[in-house]
């Protein structure tokens, strides 16, 4: 079966370089507002990825995520905020992007044709069978991370993919297959735009869902959230000033001697 290849296909929008800034800016939005319905759209199979990667990290499992230029930047992204918001170890959701990372600000030429390489640079995380591989690609036909995706489940190892054509090879290789068709881009072949859109939005979807059935949320609250700076020691005090009842001093003080709003409640309510 030949894939789609809407993320290649020709913009709705014609003569781009006559267009007035307004006539730019409103022609973008409207077609934004294509990718939201195209994300509700792929909410079970989401679904079933969240609940399976829950089990295997109350396991010791990890999630990869591997992509390759755009993709693979909004991989990265997505993982090198989880342990800052939830205080969890860098090593629980991992991105990877071809080419390493020097290829987060360059593009590293040929990295992502490379159908061997995805694999390799999983192999050096010492990947098992509690381990999850998200491949994510908009054309779902990229050589580094279809050759990730193929290997990781030829290993036992649970694998899904985001990408944006359906019927793609790389959703062919993956055991739940995420597809957010979200059309033609505003300038054709641009998936920086709505395609990495929904790619950032999913993605946001699946970690979030997964720290919150981890336990590293409690109410609305980010109560595991590294103190890294005044402005989440200020939000961790008053975190603690609503739950407990006491002053900004009391509250400020335990959250600098325990640590996180989590162990500071853990702490008091344990007395």
């Amino acid at each position: 079966m030949t894939s789609e290849s809407i993320t290649e296909s020709e913009s709705l929008y014609n003569d781009l370089e006559n267009m007035s800034v307004r006539q730019l800016l409103e022609s973008i939005h409207e077609e934004d507002r294509k990718v939201l319905p195209a994300v509700q759209q792929t909410i079970p199979q989401i679904e079933k990825l969240v609940e399976q990667v829950v089990e295997r990290m109350q396991q010791g499992g990890r999630l990869f995520y591997v992509g390759a230029g755009t993709s693979g930047r909004l991989g990265i992204l997505d993982a090198s905020e989880i342990p800052p918001t939830f205080g969890v170890d860098s090593d629980l959701v991992i991105g990877m992007i071809a080419g390493g990372d020097q290829a987060i600000r360059k593009a590293v030429e040929a990295a992502e044709d490379n159908v061997e390489l995805g694999w390799q640079d999983l192999q050096a995380y010492q990947i098992s069978k509690l381990d999850t591989v998200v491949g994510i690609a908009a054309s779902g036909r990229t050589p580094y991370v279809i050759g990730a995706v193929r290997r990781a489940r030829e290993h036992g190892i649970l694998t899904a993919c985001v990408t944006n054509n359906p019927n793609s090879e790389l959703a062919r290789q993956v055991d739940l297959p995420i597809e957010a068709i979200v059309g033609p881009e505003f300038v054709s072949g641009s998936t920086r735009m709505k395609s990495g859109t929904s790619q950032k939005l999913i993605l946001n979807m699946i970690t979030t869902s997964l720290m919150i059935k981890l336990g590293k949320v409690k109410g609305n609250k980010m109560v595991n959230m590294q103190l890294t700076n005044q402005k989440l020691i200020v939000r961790g005090t008053r975190m603690i000033m609503d739950e407990l009842g006491y002053d900004e001093g009391t509250a400020r003080q335990l959250l600098l001697m325990h640590g996180s709003v989590n162990k500071v409640l853990e702490a008091e309510k344990g007395k």
